[in-house]
């Protein structure tokens, strides 16, 4: 069940599927770091509408373009690729919303039993750490990593492939869910992330210090008081600019996420750090982890800008370790909605 490209050597190819959320995206890695084909069909105008996701809507797009992605994506990998050579298909279990997983879950099923490949689950955290090992560069063990998305905030220690300790995570507000909820009061549109990472870039950090919700207390996060902060300021000053607003609250999300990482990787005594998820990719973030490392001497990996949102490359990426290092899924494994990060 492995490809073989001419003559040469065994190549190992993973079909990832990710249909998590708002996001149906299929890619073909090589090896758990080359990427052959990496695919994703977006809803943001779909959801744009209401304001955030609409679960059924979600799940209906699924259905409708899942087929077609993947046909796609196997036409265009670079290597000449037969399903039935494929080393597993690889499929996002959870977390996230429950219709939309099982769209993903049921096709993989499908086409492991159609192809006659082995089938395998992957947690949707857990791929996100492997976005940045497919940017080209090397990476080694040990690492501490600062995971941001809508949904979740979590500080991991990363000892090995499959191997980690959660050392902290959001009470409350994860750090994206903050973004999107100050975005929608100022009326700036949805996703909010991207357009508060962009118009803070004209903003005045002058106008107001935010509050910065337990930067001094362990390494566990809490955005929801910020974001409250956030909105009853703007109350109480309806005159001031959303862009002036958005650059203040940025400025003490990424302060909190900074000093909290750098933190961990001193008590832990680890000088690689790497960024994953959604939020992953503001700029703002990026600087400051970068200037935090360079300050330190410690090496900083973050991943493209494209593989930091949802994407099934990372998936397929996570598949193939876990392939190796596990084995195959059961085919009755089911999606799980409320799946934990799989922490030690």
């Amino acid at each position: 069940m492995n490809q073989t490209n001419k003559g040469g050597p065994t190549l190992p190819v993973v079909l990832g599927i990710e249909t998590s959320c708002d996001e149906t995206a299929v890619a073909l890695v090589r090896d758990g770091y080359s990427i052959e084909s990496s695919l994703v069909s977006s809803q943001v105008d779909l959801h744009a509408l209401f304001g955030g996701v609409v679960p059924e809507l979600a799940s209906r797009a699924h259905l409708e373009i899942l087929p077609a992605l993947i046909d796609d994506a196997l036409d265009r990998a670079s290597l000449n690729i037969s399903p039935r050579q494929l080393q597993c298909v690889a499929v996002t279990q959870g977390p996230g919303l429950i219709g939309a997983l099982l769209v993903g879950v049921s096709y993989a099923k499908a086409l492991s039993l159609a192809w006659e490949v082995p089938f395998v689950v992957v947690n949707h955290l857990e791929a996100h750490l492997y976005a940045s090992f497919l940017a080209g560069e090397p990476m080694e063990f040990p690492m501490i990593v600062l995971l941001v998305s809508g949904g979740h905030t979590m500080l991991i220690h990363m000892k090995d492939h499959l191997n980690y300790t959660l050392l902290g995570q959001t009470h409350d507000d994860a750090a994206g869910e903050a973004f999107d909820k100050v975005a929608r009061f100022l009326g700036l549109g949805y996703p909010g992330g991207p357009i508060i990472d962009r118009i803070s870039t004209e903003g005045n950090l002058g106008l107001v210090t935010f509050p910065r919700p337990m930067i001094n207390e362990g390494l566990d996060f809490s955005f929801s008081g910020l974001k409250t902060a956030v909105i009853r300021w703007a109350q109480n000053n309806p005159e001031a600019s959303e862009k002036d607003i958005a650059a203040c609250f940025q400025e003490a999300c990424v302060d909190v996420l900074v000093r909290k990482t750098e933190r961990a990787a001193k008590m832990i005594g680890v000088d690689r750090v790497c960024l994953a998820g959604g939020v992953g990719a503001n700029s703002l973030l990026r600087k400051r982890l970068g200037e935090l490392c360079q300050e330190n001497g410690w090496e900083v990996f973050l991943p493209p800008i494209a593989l930091c949102t949802d994407n099934a490359a990372m998936v397929a990426a996570c598949g193939h370790w876990k392939f190796n290092r596990v084995g195959p899924s059961p085919l009755d494994s089911p999606a799980v909605a409320s799946l934990g990060f799989p922490a030690s």
